[in-house]
């Protein structure tokens, strides 16, 4: 498969357009974005970058889609067969479609195959199967009233994706949104956008009607920005930073109180007590579960709590397994960790780990700029020992490879610090005590607890967060009610 790769690792990328009313067109304005690769720095191609204007005729389209009854008013076996074809497709091109993202967004290409375009193809598969097994219900009223209760589509949908993983997340909120019979408009994010371009023109390809899938690109400030003010979007579905969040949600109050269901990222817990079955195991997916695709994940074990019998010595396996890893050539099947999105999150996750130095943690291995003579944006796999629960570094989202090893004394003060957190998106706990096991899934304010494992979960069940990482939930069937609206028949009979 490598020479595969290699084939298309140098392979022109025309200037991309955006997708309204199923037609290929420039920005209104004219304007562009340059795209730089995180592999070695410079320029891959260029987006569109769309203004209000743009926006505008995009939601429109959505809109007169909608209202137009193609796609909202077909059946579902229909909708189901054009959502099996996409999935197909995205299988059919699933390399190209993996290293066209790894060459925009720096994820190494073992992950970004397996996490983009067949995480994509399966979740595109299994709403297309769901959509045809959801039910209406018949309430238990008086013998004299009929009650039913239908499900219906919303109408318009705006998805905002990040950078870190665009197509699994994008095919998060396209798939169960497009099932339930809803147009999208859809804002990647412009650091990663490739991908999810293709992912348009293979939606045309399945058959999906003109309007109903639109997608527009440009910067979060202006594109993002006004399809949050749009009043022909019904609900905004966004995965990205806090700080978005909390403006998604006041461009809603301003405009027409679109339902906004917001994953914001966490600064997750996994923790390890001294009877945890196998320490060899649980410091390797510790590991791994912060230094994959360089920490950009959003249920990233950024802090890792270790019982203080063990702590010293966790964190060297640890720093041990994390000095080893291969960080290099986004687009070599033995890298194990690839490059950061944008010089600027290289920067910002490099700042963390020098303040986190000066308030007292102590820097294990890693902490610097690797293959800087590629030009490109890679950082060595961090770990940070002496971390105290009051420290940046152990209160924000780094998004890059920097791990906290916060040592506690018992269970209750496990519970505690791994709660003392505006976040509450993942977290983990190993334990051989099966009692210990239940009363931490309890005890732990997160979406979910993963035990003696870390970040295994699959389609069947939902993501979501608590507290300040958001609402509502990706995957699983759960997904679809963020899509859906109830209506009530009451008859009189």
């Amino acid at each position: 498969m490598q020479s595969e790769i290699d084939a298309r690792r140098t392979a022109e990328v025309a200037p991309q357009g955006l997708l309204i009313d199923g037609a290929w067109r420039q920005a209104r304005s004219g304007a562009t974005l340059d795209v730089f690769s995180p592999l070695d720095g410079k320029q891959l191609t260029t987006i569109a970058d769309a203004d209000h204007d743009d926006v505008a005729l995009a939601c429109a389209s959505g809109r007169a889609a909608f209202e137009g009854g193609a796609w909202s008013r077909s059946t579902p076996a229909q909708r189901k067969k054009v959502l099996f074809r996409l999935a197909e497709l995205i299988e059919r091109d699933a390399l190209d479609l993996a290293v066209l993202g790894v060459r925009d967004n720096g994820t190494e290409i073992a992950m970004a195959l397996k996490a983009e375009p067949l995480s994509a193809a399966s979740t595109f598969r299994y709403y297309a199967e769901l959509i045809d097994k959801v039910y209406g219900a018949i309430a238990p009223t008086a013998t004299d009233v009929l009650a039913l209760v239908h499900r219906e589509p919303i109408g318009v949908v705006a998805a905002i994706v990040p950078w870190n993983f665009p197509l699994m997340i994008g095919a998060w909120k396209i798939a169960p949104a497009l099932a339930a019979g809803n147009s999208v408009v859809l804002k990647p994010a412009e650091t990663a956008s490739l991908t999810l371009l293709r992912l348009a023109n293979l939606a045309l390809e399945a058959g999906v009607p003109p309007g109903v899938f639109n997608v527009v690109t440009g910067r979060g400030s202006v594109t993002g920005e006004a399809l949050a003010l749009s009043m022909d979007v019904d609900v905004m579905a966004f995965t990205g930073s806090g700080g978005v969040g909390r403006k998604l949600l006041e461009y809603s109050a301003r405009s027409n109180l679109k339902r906004t269901y917001l994953e914001l990222g966490g600064k997750s817990p996994n923790i390890i007590f001294a009877d945890a079955p196998d320490l060899d195991k649980a410091a390797k997916v510790a590991a791994y579960g912060i230094f994959r695709n360089s920490g950009q994940v959003c249920i990233a074990g950024s802090r890792l709590l270790v019982e203080a019998s063990i702590a010293e010595e966790f964190a060297a396996r640890v720093a041990k397994i994390a000095g080893s890893m291969k960080v290099g050539d986004p687009l070599d099947l033995s890298t194990e960790a690839g490059a950061i999105n944008s010089e600027a999150q290289l920067l910002k996750s490099m700042g963390f780990t020098e303040r986190a130095q000066a308030e007292g943690a102590a820097l294990l291995t890693g902490g610097g700029r690797l293959r800087e003579e590629t030009g490109g944006w890679f950082m060595a796999p961090t770990v940070l020992a002496n971390v105290r629960a009051e420290m940046e570094v152990a209160r924000e989202e780094v998004f890059g490879p920097v791990l906290s090893v916060i040592p506690f004394k018992d269970e209750d003060e496990a519970i505690r610090l791994a709660n003392d957190t505006d976040f509450g998106l993942a977290s983990a706990v190993w334990t051989a005590d099966l009692s210990r096991a239940h009363r931490m899934v309890r005890a732990l304010k997160a979406g979910i607890v993963h035990v003696n494992t870390y970040g295994g979960s699959d389609l069947t069940v939902p993501l979501g967060g608590v507290k300040q990482s958001g609402n509502g939930h990706d995957k699983s069937t759960f997904a679809l009610d963020k899509f859906l609206d109830l209506k009530t028949a009451w008859i009189q009979l």
